[in-house]
């Protein structure tokens, strides 16, 4: 089945000139490097974006600044590098804090106002470079050109939301008991913020918080993943661009090695007053434990299991629409990404053929730059390898492999579909953030949702039917914090994003986001004559 993933045309010749030699400047070019996939693979790529917008260095208190070291930038797909990029430590780390916590003395005195203009305007610098940061994302994740332009778009409308949302921080004027005294209760910025961010959505997941943050008056201090620090060195630029004041966004890249002593200063040093996490939910443990020791507002959005119910009145051509949307973004890397797939057993069989067909249909593997490219690489080896033991482990225990199974060159696995699938499955305990789509068959209402809530994790929940009663029932019972109804892709600024259980604490986007970057002062206005 594997074949019918691949495209199935030759892309057309470099343009003469272009040398597939990898040069980690402005433009590089890359050669295609896919031993054993099919001969219409093999052809170069090259990141052609401006200078201004393909950083290298650190950015804190308004200036590009070097480290002593760097580290490389690979193009998951190949392997190639792309960049090198400053590598930080902890004094690095510690002088973009003292840069934030001077900054926030007058950032928080800008007007609500003030703040949105700056806000917008970055949202029209991001809008105006969309295709630039769109390669950008796809070179260093993977992703498809089309997804990541998706992103780009997504990433600026957080910044829209947040600068109008800026304007609508109100307080509270609550009556009071005593004739001589009144009540008020102020909502102001809580100062610095740690903003730590994944490699699945580089762009997005920094403007969800720090829209938030800067809205709000609150400075930040961002340490993106070590995979992808070029959207985030992009995004300071524009950042600067549009006159964000030095010192309101710092970006201190680092590496894998220095990551937790940067880590440690983000949320430990008394100057930080937030941290805001998006990632694992055993990182997530650690920097919580950490932000302990000076009792930091923490936000976290952590690690998913997420549920897809499909019942017996489903509409079921939707279904497999919403499986396929859900399951195969980012090829499985997200984290509200369907991992558990449970098809009542009437449908169950129609269910699996037609979403194998679709399987057949719309999934093609290649470099994201490729246009008929659906499906890209994991981010590195060890996400591969993870797949591989998810699918070895369903098969040993009797699942089937009905579609791909296997790995390719690289990081690269097939989307694969799996039936026969069980609770005592890895696949089906713990998150596999890859192409792994393991079906259950169950028979009643009860037993789905007893198998859906039985994770120590609750982010995001899927369900399809046509029964109102059914959906309104289940909907209410899923122990997740997002539910799609009928629908698979449910991200968007104007609503929460977070989860419950060990998938996190507080609030994403939404008029609910800001208020993660708020603390609620009471003021008690005595001595006043009746």
């Amino acid at each position: 089945q594997s074949s019918s993933f691949f495209p199935r045309s030759l892309e057309p010749p470099l343009p003469s000139g272009m040398s597939p030699v990898c040069v980690p400047t402005t433009r590089c070019f890359l050669p295609r490097v896919f031993p054993g996939l099919p001969p219409a693979m093999q052809r170069c790529f090259s990141l052609d974006v401006p200078a201004p917008l393909l950083r290298t260095q650190s950015y804190v208190d308004g200036r590009w600044l070097p480290a002593a070291s760097v580290f490389p930038v690979l193009d998951p797909a190949t392997g190639r590098e792309i960049a090198r990029v400053a590598d930080c430590g902890p004094a690095e780390a510690r002088r973009a804090v003292e840069a934030a916590y001077r900054a926030f003395s007058s950032w928080k005195q800008f007007t609500a106002k003030e703040r949105s203009i700056l806000l917008r305007k970055w949202f029209d610098l991001m809008t105006l470079h969309k295709e630039d940061l769109a390669k950008l994302i796809t070179f260093e994740s993977g992703k498809p050109m089309k997804e990541s332009l998706g992103e780009i778009t997504y990433s600026a409308s957080f910044l829209e939301w947040f600068s109008e949302e800026a304007r609508r921080v109100y307080g509270d004027i609550v009556p009071s008991p005593a004739k001589d005294r009144k009540i008020f209760l102020l909502k102001q910025p809580v100062g610095v913020a740690s903003i730590i961010t994944p490699w699945n959505f580089p762009s997005a997941m920094i403007t969800r918080k720090v829209g938030a943050a800067l809205a709000a008056g609150c400075t930040v201090v961002v340490k993106p993943a070590e995979d992808t620090p070029l959207s985030a060195l992009a995004l300071a630029e524009l950042a600067d661009q549009a006159g964000i004041p030095a010192g309101v966004f710092n970006v201190v890249p680092c590496s894998k090695e220095k990551t937790p002593s940067v880590g440690q200063i983000l949320c430990t040093d008394p100057l930080v007053a937030k941290i805001s996490f998006t990632g694992s939910t055993a990182t997530g443990k650690v920097l919580l434990k950490m932000a302990a020791d000076t009792v930091k507002k923490a936000s976290m959005e952590l690690g998913g299991h997420a549920p897809f119910i499909v019942f017996d009145s489903a509409d079921v051509d939707m279904a497999v629409g919403g499986a396929m949307a859900s399951k195969f973004r980012n090829s499985g890397q997200t984290c509200v990404c369907s991992n558990r797939f449970l098809v009542q057993s009437g449908i169950y069989d129609r269910f699996m053929d037609k979403l194998g067909r679709a399987m057949d249909a719309e999934l093609r593997l290649g470099h994201g730059s490729e246009p008929d490219t659906t499906q890209g690489p994991l981010i590195n080896a060890r996400a591969a390898e993870k797949v591989l033991h998810q699918i070895s482990d369903a098969v040993s225990r009797g699942a089937k492999v009905l579609r791909g199974g296997k790995r390719l060159d690289g990081s690269f696995v097939e989307p694969t579909l799996l039936s026969d699938v069980t609770t005592d499955m890895l696949c089906l305990q713990e998150e596999t953030f890859g192409p792994v789509l393991p079906v259950l068959r169950f028979n009643s209402e009860e037993e789905a949702l007893a198998i859906a809530n039985a994770s120590n994790v609750g982010l995001a929940g899927y369900l399809y039917s046509q029964d109102v009663s059914q959906l309104w029932r289940v909907l209410e019972a899923m122990e997740t914090g997002i539910v799609g109804v009928n629908e698979g892709l449910l991200s968007t600024p104007e609503a929460t994003f977070g989860g419950v259980k060990q998938s996190g604490l507080g609030r994403e986007g939404s008029k609910y986001g800001i208020e993660e970057y708020l603390e609620v002062k009471y003021v008690c206005f005595g001595g006043l004559k009746p």
